[in-house]
């Protein structure tokens, strides 16, 4: 059965992100001085002396126009509290009770989810008087804790425990829980410049506003996790792990600290992804940003997808479409083939082909090849386009062999491997994509010289 949920609200810069840190065990959401920092909502499996549950870190919760940025991120602080078993709510034991808290106190007590109230930044003198004063809100007793320095956790744990354990123990006696029982889930990250239009396509995958979108540049700045079923052609449906990021901009216009950690944080979530996908404004065509971002994309072994939005407005289609697999070819030419696709976040066209991309990507990118097809493949390679001999010297390529999948890398044995031109080392790749049925997906070759025994120096000095 699925872990109880927890929602972390209060107004902006009360500490919301540094106890979502502390609880799920690791700093994934980004955490700054300055208020404002979270704006979609973020979730994370969280733990706490033994209890097990969902915890979502929530936008901080402002009174201002729906339509507005902070009205927006609102909205979702509240969905957030409506779905919840139970919401924490914290305010500043430094500060001390605010009009704000007090607002979003009596819409709390409006709503049916239990509410923990808890004084954050109670480590310093006077924090308890404070805390005392958050009795106003008329939520029960408030706790005291610091999520900074991990103090009042035992008084946390009292508190969330009669949310979050019985769900725990009516479910001990069954299975582990497990939310893909047929296998892990594709590990999708949407990745692109600013406004290109990733929150909406997430939003239309997942039909919901589950992400804050608007004309607004860089709204998105945590990456943000969310779980989805797809279901595909055959009527069967296979989990994926969606991740919305920060849109990526050249590096010198990076001179702020917070979009230079959202900039890390969408660079970690390429990192743990299997398939990327790399979102275009079909109406601004393909820029030099986007080329590096698909470089780096490559450089950490990921399979890659580039997909054209807003394809229901572009003018000159074909052209642009055309235009854009050219420059491709040209300027990602380690990656030959590389899926390019067309899609509409705001219509939904073109969602069910990207999926079906990349699951048949993510089987290539998983792919083993069994060691005879593997070694017929590259007798046949190495006949029909024997490698050059540098100065009158033979270069021998005696074997390959598969050392990892994920992405597929492989080890080739011979002499003189050194001196192997990276002409023929890319006509070896080329190959083996094509041959192999490997597709484009990124492909490692190393190079290894076999040890000549009559030859002192590799032996030991033996003779």
């Amino acid at each position: 059965m699925p872990l109880p949920t927890v929602a972390i609200v209060g107004r902006p810069n009360v500490g919301k992100s540094t106890l979502f840190n502390r609880l799920v065990g690791k700093r994934v959401a980004l955490v700054d001085d300055r208020p404002g920092v979270t704006r979609d909502r973020r979730e994370g499996e969280g733990q706490l002396m033994g209890l097990e549950f969902r915890v979502i870190d929530t936008a901080g919760y402002e009174d201002e126009d729906p339509v507005s940025l902070p009205g927006r991120m609102r909205q979702q602080t509240e969905a957030a509290v409506i779905d919840a078993d139970v919401a924490l709510f914290l305010i500043d034991a430094r500060e001390g009770l605010t009009s704000l808290d007090e607002e979003i106190g009596r819409w709390l007590r409006a709503q049916d989810t239990p509410v923990i109230v808890a004084a954050n930044k109670a480590e310093g003198r006077g924090a308890e008087a404070e805390r005392l004063g958050a009795y106003k809100l008329g939520l029960g007793d408030p706790l005291a804790l610091s999520a900074e320095h991990g103090e009042g956790m035992a008084d946390l744990f009292d508190a969330l425990r009669p949310y979050v354990e019985r769900e725990a123990v009516e479910g001990a006696e069954e299975e582990a829980y497990d939310p893909w029982p047929e296998g892990g889930p594709l590990k999708l990250a949407i990745v692109g410049r600013p406004n290109a239009g990733k929150s909406t396509l997430v939003n239309r995958i997942l039909g919901e506003e589950r992400m804050i979108t608007g004309p607004e540049a860089g709204i998105t700045r945590d990456s943000i996790t969310t779980d989805y079923q797809w279901t595909g052609d055959d009527g069967v449906e296979r989990p994926v792990r969606l991740v919305d990021t920060a849109g990526l901009r050249k590096r010198a216009k990076i001179d702020d600290k917070l979009e230079w950690l959202s900039t890390q944080d969408t660079k970690r979530a390429i990192d743990h992804a299997e398939v990327v996908v790399l979102l275009l404004d079909a109406t601004r065509g393909l820029e030099a940003q986007d080329l590096r971002i698909a470089d780096s994309v490559e450089e950490e072994g990921r399979a890659l997808i580039i997909a054209l939005n807003k394809w229901d407005v572009a003018d000159h289609a074909s052209s642009l479409f055309n235009g854009v697999k050219t420059a491709l070819e040209d300027g990602l030419s380690q990656l030959k083939g590389v899926t390019l696709l067309t899609v509409s976040a705001k219509s939904g066209k073109g969602i069910d082909t990207l999926f079906k991309a990349a699951f048949e990507l993510r089987d290539s990118w998983s792919r083993r090849v069994g060691t005879g097809e593997l070694n017929r493949w590259f007798e046949k390679a190495v006949d029909t386009n024997p490698p050059p001999a540098p100065g009158g010297k033979r270069i021998k390529l005696r074997y390959i062999t598969q050392v990892k999948s994920r992405p597929p890398s492989f080890v080739i044995f011979g002499s003189r491997v050194d001196q192997l031109p990276d002409s023929y080392q890319r006509y070896l790749v080329n190959s083996m994509r094509r041959d192999l049925k490997l597709g484009p997906v990124p492909l490692r070759l190393t190079m290894r010289a076999t040890k000549n025994p009559f030859d002192p120096a590799k032996s030991g000095g033996r003779q």
